[in-house]
């Protein structure tokens, strides 16, 4: 196999976008979610990321990386002045209008209304969801990290409501998120349908690993 050797200097030389494309596509497969915000005068906005991640059950905790704020973020200010906001998660349905929400549209211009998505209130909680995602999260801030490295910032949110389709949630807690047709994403433009391959049993050193159906029993081997 013929394998390509790339030094930190190649890759600070590289032309802009073909390295911000390399970099991107290193981690591997990626969730794709929208971030709903409104301002303090309630306008809306709504933005793809790639970048959601898992930070603790107790509290549910959950974060996501804004790029420097150089230029205007209105995600990064809605979410500073509301201290609300959602992450909704990208279904094949509608992958090509959550793409279109990547654009660099004015303060003043909803991305729901041009990119055709709907956005959903709930139960008086002030940012709006995206009616069209099978999984809805509202999360309230909890605190905004900066990265010092490259002038990102993380953002923890602890959740507040959850809205799914019933049939996906099973009963030991585990989300089959294959039967709502998500999206992956690699690097910054590719998306991916998936292909479940099963769960897993437990880790534990004295004990070996079985197979698990979707309800997380267990499946065992007739001699």
């Amino acid at each position: 196999m013929d394998n390509i050797r790339l030094s930190s200097c190649d890759i600070q030389t590289m032309e802009k976008r073909q390295r911000v494309q390399l970099i991107n596509s290193l981690p591997g497969f990626k969730s794709a979610n929208l971030i709903g915000t409104t301002d303090k005068d309630g306008n809306e906005n709504v933005a793809i990321v790639s970048s959601v991640i898992h930070l603790g059950s107790s509290p549910a905790l959950l974060g996501f990386i804004l790029r420097p704020d150089t230029v205007e973020r209105h995600t990064y200010t809605n979410i500073q002045q509301t201290e609300q906001y959602t992450i909704n998660a990208v279904s094949e349905e509608f992958y090509q209008r959550a793409h279109q929400t990547s654009a660099r549209y004015p303060k003043e211009v909803s991305e729901f209304s041009e990119t055709g998505l709907t956005p959903f209130y709930d139960n008086h909680f002030d940012a709006p969801f995206v009616l069209e995602s099978p999984i809805k999260i509202g999360l309230r801030l909890v605190e905004i990290i900066p990265i010092p490295s490259n002038g990102t910032h993380m953002i923890i949110g602890e959740i507040e409501r959850v809205i799914l389709p019933k049939y996906a949630l099973r009963k030991d807690g585990y989300i089959n998120i294959e039967s709502l047709d998500l999206m992956t994403l690699s690097g910054l433009d590719n998306y991916h349908v998936t292909q479940s391959v099963g769960r897993l049993s437990y880790a534990k050193p004295d004990k070996p690993i079985v197979p698990l159906d979707i309800d997380g029993n267990a499946f065992y081997i007739k001699e």
